[in-house]
């Protein structure tokens, strides 16, 4: 008789807990039912002063300048971050399989060459690198968190895998998901649910949910995530973080455990690899490092093209001209789900906070509350193209129950016909070319009385608008995802960009009378009306910042202007009596 999943997670967990070496293991002093656990791994006494510097004060920017000029030994950084990363599994179930013992021996392979050469192997040369556990690591399991799925180590690498390994990164250990990968709560029966480490009793975000939850405890300060309709910028929401997701094309994605049938993801919406990490500059280092690698070679869907080639590119030259401003635009709504008072209020002081620099960056209105629905619409259809079919098949292999965010939303439904795939994939077409029209003045999307313009030939560089139209809520309460899926359907770069922490002054606002727009904006609603708002204080408040589609070296560099531009918002935060 085949095992149960039961059985199945049992092994899997007890393999899971045996690579983690018993002087790492937690003290019994460390209380487990605390909500905010972002100090254990400084009250724990696992790590050495030394060890807390490298894993807390520095980027991965910075760790490889000491890597890179022999300051720092890699076997030192490496095992720092194993260590960090077994204590945040501990306090919040972030990781699916470890490979400690291998990333050291590797660091000590690099610290070896570096001592005979005095050159490092690569660009990464000693840099520990998380991954999702959907990427293949060549002998351990890519399950998915699917019970049925595991026991079957990976015989090859994915191909960012490999050019990672090629670059110098140290890989040393793979990060939860959520079952199937389409839910927005990182919870399976294998592995079980990733916790948010700020505050356990809120969501950590999926499907990158424990690259997100390790990123906020410091246990990576750098890690890949994977992004099909907001995988990458929910979790980076959650834990107060930053995460890219590029056009797909730009990161390698050959080579994933994806759970549906090969060649299912080209009749659908194409997934992209991305990083979260630490600093917006560590997110450009990851980009700009593939960008300039041999990456094209690896998968025949990446665009073969520098980093460097990447900057003529741009529609609008403002970042790189002094003389003008960058543009952005900003998008309160996407007219299918109102956002809560609190991000309301948010999105005002950002956009009022970027208008105060003057001649520097300019703000206009967009209003793209036509389109929100429209591609909501075509998303769900377009990724419902196979009907769940095959995870079904996975999960009814060893009984597997369906996870409780997905309960509801998640049942098998027949295969669309080719008509109705064809005529899906053409709705999104007139989509992508309807939608091309935000960028541009003349596109009838401005909210604009500026009589100075030479109406018409504006355009905006970047668009800002809400990462999710509520705060970040407990778990299994996330609601709608068109804020970002949306932007995978028109495959335009996508980020978020943490600015400040919830505050009791957010607490204030109240919904108004009007009718619920529909299901969706009424469930919304409820994460106000119906919750207690006192556990939003706290916790992160984000903007997610979007690019023309392949323009990431536009996005990242917006990113940086962007996040100074918003300290006075940052120093408000951190000199607010009402901060926790």
């Amino acid at each position: 008789m085949a095992d149960t999943w039961r059985s199945i997670a049992s092994r899997k967990q007890e393999e899971r807990a045996s690579r983690i070496p018993h002087a790492w293991l937690l003290p019994s002093s460390i209380d487990p039912n605390r909500h905010d656990v972002l100090d254990v791994p400084r009250e724990s006494g696992i790590l050495s002063p030394a060890e807390l510097r490298l894993t807390g004060e520095y980027d991965a920017t910075a760790l490889l300048a000491g890597l890179g000029s022999g300051l720092l030994k890699s076997v030192d950084v490496v095992t720092a971050f194993c260590k960090r990363a077994a204590i945040a599994q501990q306090v919040s179930n972030c990781l699916t399989e470890i490979f400690f013992h291998d990333a050291i021996a590797r660091a000590r392979e690099l610290d070896a060459y570096f001592a005979k050469t005095r050159k490092p192997i690569g660009p990464l040369h000693g840099l520990p690198i998380s991954i999702k556990d959907s990427f293949q690591v060549r002998g351990y399991d890519a399950s998915l968190g699917v019970a049925a799925l595991c026991f079957r180590p990976s015989t090859s690498n994915s191909a960012l895998v490999e050019l990672l390994l090629s670059l110098g990164a140290v890989l040393y250990c793979k990060t939860n998901v959520p079952l199937t990968m389409m839910a927005l709560d990182s919870h399976n029966n294998v592995f079980g649910r990733t916790l948010n480490p700020a505050d356990r009793r809120l969501t950590a975000g999926g499907s990158s949910g424990g690259e997100g939850a390790l990123v906020a405890m410091r246990g990576s300060i750098l890690g890949i995530g994977t992004d099909v309709g907001g995988s990458i910028r929910v979790p980076a929401y959650c834990n107060g973080i930053y995460g890219v997701k590029p056009s797909h094309g730009r990161v390698p994605y050959a080579g994933q455990a994806i759970g549906g049938p090969a060649g299912s993801s080209k009749l659908a919406i194409e997934s992209t690899a991305g990083p979260i990490g630490v600093s917006v500059r560590d997110c450009e280092l990851l980009l700009r490092v593939i960008s300039d690698s041999d990456a094209a070679s690896r998968d025949p869907d990446v665009v073969s093209q520098t980093w460097q080639e990447q900057r003529a590119l741009s529609i609008s030259r403002s970042l790189f001209v002094k003389s003008q401003p960058l543009r952005v635009g900003i998008v309160r709504t996407d007219g299918h789900v109102t956002p809560l008072p609190p991000i309301q209020h948010f999105i005002d002081e950002v956009a009022h906070t970027l208008s105060s620099h003057g001649s520097r960056i300019e703000v206009v209105d967009l209003d793209i509350g036509t389109l929100g629905a429209q591609c909501l619409k075509a998303f769900n259809g377009i990724v419902s193209i196979e009907g769940a079919n095959n995870w079904f098949d996975l999960l009814e292999k060893t009984g597997e129950p369906i996870s409780p965010w997905l309960s509801t939303r998640l049942r098998r439904r027949p295969q669309k016909s080719v008509n109705e795939v064809r005529s899906l994939q053409a709705q999104r077409t007139s989509l992508l070319t309807q939608c091309l029209d935000i960028w541009h003045e003349k596109g009838g999307y401005w909210n604009t009385s500026d009589s100075r313009a030479r109406r018409g030939e504006r355009s905006v560089d970047v668009i800002i608008c809400p990462a999710a139209p509520h705060p970040v809520p407990p778990i299994d309460r996330w609601n709608s995802a068109n804020y970002t899926s949306m932007f995978n359907l028109l495959d335009w770069p996508a980020a978020v960009l943490p600015v400040r922490k919830f505050q009791e002054r957010d607490l204030r606002g109240e919904v108004g009378g009007a009718e619920a727009l529909n299901g969706w904006d009424k469930v919304n609603r409820e994460l106000w009306t119906k919750v207690d708002r006192a556990v939003y204080v706290g916790s992160p408040l984000s903007v997610q910042v979007v690019a023309p589609r392949l323009m990431e070296r536009k996005l990242v560099e917006s990113l940086a202007v962007l996040e100074k531009a918003l300290e006075p918002l940052r120093e408000k935060d951190l000199n607010s009596k009402s901060r926790l």
